[in-house]
């Protein structure tokens, strides 16, 4: 991890302990931690107390792993592997959620065909969370409208 990147603490201890539970589940599924996800204490005396959880990178995940089918709203990042792009959007729609959506590829064209046929609020390419805060979000699936707040 780049040592220069700047990640915050969990909102609340609520939600640091859902975030740790969606990774010991992650482990039981099968999913293998392939960086993070373990608490992190840091030195400052300005930063003591917070909640602090190293970004996680999951590998060897499948469609049907907890943490691959919930919004975790954590610093978890699960990694699938896919063959076509038809196979990579069926499985991105197959989703109770579709809050955003994100494509990284060196292949722009593509990105913007994949993009058009993803079913979520928004939609992102080679970045993620890029929408400043007071825009509305439209969600897709399950929930229907949020605006942003």
């Amino acid at each position: 991890m780049d040592p220069d990147v700047k990640v915050g603490a969990t909102i609340c201890k609520m939600q640091y302990d859902k975030i740790l539970k969606y990774l010991d589940t992650a482990r039981e599924e099968g999913a293998e931690v392939l960086c993070g996800g373990e608490p992190v204490t840091l030195d400052s005396p300005d930063l003591a107390g917070g909640l602090y959880i190293a970004p996680a990178v999951l590998g060897n995940c499948t469609d049907d792993m907890t943490a691959v089918k919930e919004e975790v709203f954590g610093p978890v990042l699960s990694v699938l592997v896919f063959d076509t792009e038809e196979e990579v959007i069926r499985r991105a729609n197959d989703t109770e959620f579709g809050l955003a959506a994100g494509v990284c590829t060196q292949n722009l064209s593509r990105a913007y065909r994949v993009i058009s046929k993803l079913e979520a609020g928004s939609c992102n390419i080679n970045t993620f969370n890029a929408y400043p805060c007071v825009l509305p979000i439209w969600r897709i699936q399950k929930q229907v409208v949020s605006d942003g707040n």
